[in-house]
């Protein structure tokens, strides 16, 4: 089934190849880098543009070397795959998201579809519009930061020029930029450029052999803005003279997006798939997926970093012990912030079971090293404030030394009183440096809150970044900046002054920003005025614990009333009676603010500045409207994506702290399993691992009550360890699922000879009726057909024949096959 348009952009595009590209260079110590087949023709470059190309990968290769606080590219990068997707384009509804048009494979045509990073601009094949997506976490910047990287090191030669493109700098309004000083003044990585005019030609002169990557659009609002027709005017005026100072940020990404300007060259651009992107991803040629960790690579990555091999054993053990922990790991952002717990967690008991646990022991670890570091700098304000020190450097006849052979001949009693005066004094100063903590842990409680109420409004708004309009004091950027919960950006480069410009300078970083300069000045108190940060903009550090604060925000805050609190709960009906779908970062808000009105409420003090019992009843009121609105439900109006919701909002209610023999939650999953659909089907719903556990859960509460389902996960890319655990609960009837992965499955359970599972498996799966609508489910079909007539899984299989005697069951009883 083609995934490309007629008349796409590539379909357009000359194709042109250039002699065999030089060989990777031998500096990559990341990983190898393959040669690449096919290249644009070389146009002679001059000397002068040479050398700015040798210095951008120069420059490229020390600034994207950063990754999470503390790690780097070369010492723990971890390379994942990318694989390519297919999209339907059956011509009706143009406006449905990406996630919903993306043809979902199964879990063996995935990964005979992935490639490594290093092969991605290799299988392009002269495709010039690409998107690179993937959920919240999955690593698109890192792999962005990968390709730049591998590019600095020759290692990508069908192009002579990258240049990286920050969404964030939409909000740059003033038409004050041109072509030439976005690409290479505001471009993120762009070294200095001593020749731009020289370097500019070079551009214009051989556009194939430039690769523009855009990251950041992840605030998804933008993308209709960016493809609307421009006005004849403005476009002439592009294509006239696109040096000349006159543009705005927004009108020189839309002319590139939409092919007025460079129109040869190649775009990659990064986004997660959930949104209103349609107009801007039908007009793409290829699309390319972040694929999650591995176990082999969650094991590399927490090696990788854990360089105590004490440390790095029991991390491993842990994760062995807790399974959702585990499965969190797929994602590599959340297996980050799970490394980040493990650092601490001392027991198997400590470890977060759920989301909302990890977050909050993560913020809790945040919250304790700004206080300890807050703690480290009042005691040396006090020692530098308590006066002149008692000289220990002193000559026998000084004043000081007279003193002291005085003090020796003192009486006891008088001896004895100075030394309870003294004890008296340091009683003094510690309980005034207690008062002072407290001081400082409830200006710190009430910093967190007004952070939490600002992840709030970027939930809510669909965006990562504070808003340049939106005040922020100078405490609380400190604050956010101190803890690495924000971080700071700057948004356009300054001009370099003529003396740095004589001393080769110039080169000044507008990625994302380390601020530990920033950070030493802010510590001390030095207030930060408008004018250095007026070109900056604040966003959130990590999309998790945005959504987690957002959270604490909406169950913790008394600001949130009943009512307000109501409207944000999860499966509310549109205005015509459909439910509202939920955007990737509100459906995470909404599953951890459960989790936190389930929480233990002693781990949440730090959280809130109320008093015990105030506390106490607004949890608890929350806690019911929470009851009330999940009873109210009719579970049989929910689709799938819903109900797979339902499953994950419930789980992270599912470790409550029992008060008075109550346990709530334990209703909560109980009427969940009750209420679940008997023919549940996830079809075209993509089922990550974690999600796999959380359905596992609420089925096998099912199984508990007396329940029994068919399950239909066919279309939903479920990884065949997924499989597995569903397939093996008893209460599983009947289940549909992708034919390759299902064999796949036969097969090691043959080899790990579980006789049981495997009877149950062939048994329990059905393919009635079946359509077809790619071609590797007929390829699928003619396997199980095989399997059917010789009766065994492979030419030396002999468990099956027992099994296989009378055929495989969901052959005999396919009765009606489709095509489309």
């Amino acid at each position: 089934m083609s995934s490309f348009q007629p008349g796409s952009m590539s379909d357009t595009a000359s194709k042109v190849t250039s002699p065999t590209a030089a060989p990777p260079s031998p500096t990559n110590e990341v990983s190898p880098c393959k040669e690449s087949p096919k290249s644009p023709v070389v146009v002679e470059i001059p000397q002068a543009v040479r050398d700015y190309i040798q210095q951008s990968k120069i420059h490229m290769s020390q600034t994207c070397q950063y990754m999470e606080a503390g790690l780097s590219l070369n010492a723990h990068y971890v390379n994942v795959s990318v694989s390519r997707r297919e999209i339907a384009r059956s011509g009706k509804n143009t406006n449905r998201c990406l996630d919903k048009e993306l043809i979902i494979t199964g879990d063996i045509d995935r990964q005979k579809s992935s490639m490594g990073q290093s092969q991605i601009f290799d299988s392009l094949n002269g495709k010039r519009y690409n998107v690179l997506f993937g959920n919240a976490g999955m690593g698109k910047t890192t792999v962005i930061k990968k390709l730049c990287l591998d590019w600095s090191r020759d290692c990508i030669p069908q192009f002579d020029f990258v240049f990286l493109l920050d969404g964030k700098q939409l909000a740059l309004t003033e038409p004050v930029h041109s072509l030439q000083t976005l690409l290479l003044s505001q471009s993120s990585f762009a070294p200095h450029c001593a020749d731009p005019e020289g370097v500019y030609a070079q551009i214009l002169a051989a556009p194939k052999r430039v690769l523009i990557v855009f990251d950041g659009f992840d605030e998804l609002r933008h993308y209709e803005i960016l493809l609307q027709t421009q006005k004849k005017e403005l476009v002439a005026s592009l294509q006239k003279d696109s040096k000349a100072q006159a543009f705005t940020v927004k009108q020189l990404f839309s002319s590139i997006l939409q092919r007025v300007l460079l129109p040869g060259c190649t775009l990659l651009l990064a986004t997660r798939p959930r949104g209103t992107a349609s107009q801007l991803l039908r007009r793409a040629d290829s699309f390319l997926e972040v694929c999650g960790f591995t176990p082999a690579n969650v094991e590399t990555y927490v090696s990788q970093y854990f360089s105590d091999p004490e440390l790095r054993e029991s991390a491993l053990d842990s994760l062995k012990s807790s399974s959702y922990l585990n499965l969190l790991c797929w994602n590599p952002g959340l297996c980050h912030l799970v490394c980040t717990a493990l650092e601490q967690c001392k027991s198997e008991d400590a470890l977060p079971r759920t989301l909302t646990a990890l977050c909050h022991k993560v913020l809790c670890l945040k919250m304790e090293k700004d206080r300890g570091s807050t703690e480290s700098l009042l005691e040396a304000e006090k020692i530098n404030t308590a006066g002149p020190v008692e000289n220990t450097d002193i000559s026998n006849n000084s004043p000081g030394r007279r003193a002291q052979k005085n003090n020796r001949t003192r009486p006891r009693a008088v001896a004895c009183a100075a030394s309870g005066n003294q004890r008296a004094r340091k009683t003094k100063g510690q309980k005034k440096l207690d008062e002072e903590n407290v001081c400082q842990d409830t200006n710190r409680t009430e910093l967190l809150s007004q952070l939490c109420s600002i992840a709030w409004e970027g939930v809510k708004s669909n965006s990562s970044a504070v808003p340049k309009g939106r005040t922020v004091s100078t405490k609380l950027r400190a604050f956010s900046l101190r803890t690495g919960l924000l971080l700071s950006q700057s948004l356009m480069k300054r001009t370099p002054s003529r003396r740095e410009e004589m001393e080769g300078g110039g080169e000044v970083n507008n990625g994302i920003e380390e601020v530990e300069d920033k950070e030493n000045k802010e510590k001390g108190g030095n207030p930060q005025t408008s004018d250095e940060w007026e070109d900056r903009i604040l966003l959130w550090a990590n999309p998790f614990l945005q959504s987690y604060m957002a959270a604490v925000h909406l169950s913790l805050s008394r600001t949130v009333t009943e009512h307000s609190f109501l409207q944000t709960l999860p499966f509310q009906m549109g205005a015509k009676g459909r439910r509202k779908p939920q955007r990737e970062e509100l459906e995470l808000t909404q599953r951890i603010a459960a989790g936190l009105l389930f929480h233990n409420r002693t781990e949440l003090q730090s959280l809130h500045s109320y008093s015990e019992a105030v506390f106490r009843d607004m949890v608890a009121s929350k806690q019911a409207l929470v009851m009330k609105h999940l009873e109210g439900l009719c579970f049989g109006d929910l689709n799938s994506t819903q109900i797979l919701e339902a499953c994950n909002y419930v789980y992270e209610a599912s470790f409550t702290h029992q008060e008075s023999g109550k346990d709530t939650s334990a209703k909560m999953l109980t009427r969940l399993a009750l209420n679940l659909p008997e023919l549940l089907t996830f079809r075209g719903v993509p089922l990550n691992p974690p999600d796999v556990f959380t359905v596992q859960n609420a089925l096998r509460m099912g199984g508990a009550e007396g329940r029994s389902f068919c399950l239909d996960v066919e279309d939903t890319g479920i990884q065949i360890c997924g499989l597995r655990s569903l397939v093996a609960l008893n209460n599983i009837n009947t289940y549909r699922a992708c034919i390759a992965d299902v064999v796949t499955l036969w097969e090691e359970l043959e080899k790990r000879s579980d006789e049981g599972l495997l009877q149950g498996a062939v048994s329990k799966f059905k393919i009635h009726p079946l359509k077809a609508t790619q071609v590797c489910h007929i390829e699928h079909l003619e396997r199980l057909v095989s399997i059917h007539t010789s009766k065994r899984l492979s030419d030396s299989s002999d468990q099956s024949n027992s099994l296989l005697a009378e055929g495989v069951p969901a052959v005999k009883e396919l009765y009606k096959l489709e095509f489309e």
